[in-house]
């Protein structure tokens, strides 16, 4: 047993968030701890929703899955407490509320997500929390009022799969109702979709093709004005744009633009933090010179921000905090594995790759999944302990 190992009393857990990754961990700790642990839940959510899923809702599918999080963490045995997460003294091992209120901790595990900012004033901005845009912009379709859409990725990605299904369903429901529509799609990726590498890449710049989506990729944009786009090279990126002299920046037009967000992390007072306020975070998901604190999710470091890669950091997290708790359990690093399901429209196709030094590995497009179940986000339990309570 290791001197920084639990030796009586309850080990005090708290998981602060209400998301994929808090709601991992906790059913995780469940399972290899039991007993062991003393779950609390904060939270300032009331419901934990299937986000993933809300992409698809405006053009015809099932309404996204919700749960209440008071019965999550009844099934889970956790104590629920309803407040925001404020800061955290470590020398103390006590998480503030903002309400005022304080926490003891044995472990802390962080889950509070990414802030999103819109990047171009005069786009629609897709945030995947509700569907109220993405709505507006199919009734506009179906109505005729959009002839030509541009979707954009911007400069600092955060994840851009989400953009590709607007862009694929959206041709999709233009084809079924035989209406006019033009669309391009435009990134500052060097390929679609290049974090899963080159196989799926190309697999999905041939989706793209047959859905008639004119794609321009290694590009920055600016939107001066609602309708106007201006593009010039992203020489990060290279690509095809390389020459001797910059060229004057590109005109498009288009009667709807639609880009996403750009993440920012949390900066939470009391921790190191790295870029843009993210939560540094080891192989373990341990916060980086830190003990006993945790994070998972869009909240830390790590470049993709996925749901499946937030349960496979929370597995990370969950297993050391279960090893200090007194569990027989031999803590795994994280080792990310990108899935990732691509609504279409029509059948959904299937990513995957291993993420090895920041570089995709294993990359493939399938039209079936390579895991299972074929969810949206793989994740080891928290997948499982849905089906389960949703019965």
């Amino acid at each position: 047993m290791s001197a920084d190992t639990h030796q009586s009393g309850p080990f005090e857990v708290v998981i602060a968030g209400g998301g994929v990754a808090a709601i991992e961990t906790a059913s995780a700790l469940s399972q290899l701890a039991g007993g062991l642990v003393s779950l609390t839940l904060l939270t300032p959510n009331q419901e934990f929703f299937y986000r993933p899923m809300t992409i698809h809702e405006p053009f015809g599918g099932a309404p996204a899955k919700r749960y209440p999080l008071a019965r999550i963490a009844k099934t889970l045995d956790a104590e629920l407490i309803e407040d925001r997460f404020a800061w955290v003294d470590r020398t103390t091992r006590t998480a503030h509320l903002a309400s005022g209120g304080q926490l003891h901790y044995d472990a802390l595990v962080l889950c509070l997500g990414a802030a999103a900012r819109t990047r171009y004033e005069h786009a629609v901005t897709i945030e995947g929390r509700h569907g109220d845009e993405l709505r507006d912009l199919v009734d506009r379709i179906d109505g005729g009022q959009v002839s030509r859409l541009a979707l954009v990725v911007p400069e600092r990605l955060a994840w851009p799969l989400p953009l590709y299904e607007v862009a694929l369903m959206s041709a999709a429901r233009a084809a079924a109702k035989d209406i006019e529509l033009a669309i391009t799609f435009l990134t500052s990726e060097r390929a679609p979709l290049e974090i899963f590498g080159e196989s799926a890449s190309r697999g999905v710049s041939k989706l793209l093709g047959e859905r008639r989506i004119e794609l321009i990729t290694s590009l920055r944009c600016e939107i001066p004005s609602a309708g106007e786009i201006l593009i010039s090279p992203d020489r990060r990126a290279g690509g095809p744009w390389r020459t001797s002299v910059d060229p004057e920046p590109r005109r498009l037009s288009a009667d709807q633009v639609v880009s996403l967000p750009e993440l920012y992390g949390p900066h939470v007072r009391g921790l190191p933090g790295a870029d843009n306020g993210f939560i540094p975070v080891d192989l373990h998901c341990r916060v980086r010179g830190v003990e006993r604190v945790y994070a998972a999710g869009d909240a830390t470091d790590f470049a993709v921000k996925h749901g499946g890669i937030a349960a496979q950091q929370a597995d990370a997290a969950a297993e050391s905090i279960a090893a200090l708790a007194g569990a027989p359990v031999k803590p795994q690093p994280f080792r990310p594995a990108i899935q990732g399901m691509l609504l279409t429209g029509a059948e959904p196709y299937y990513l995957s790759a291993w993420i090895i030094g920041g570089h995709a590995s294993g990359s493939q497009l399938t039209s079936e999944a390579t895991w299972a179940p074929p969810s949206k986000i793989a994740a080891k339990h928290l997948v499982a302990y849905l089906e389960q309570i949703g019965r």
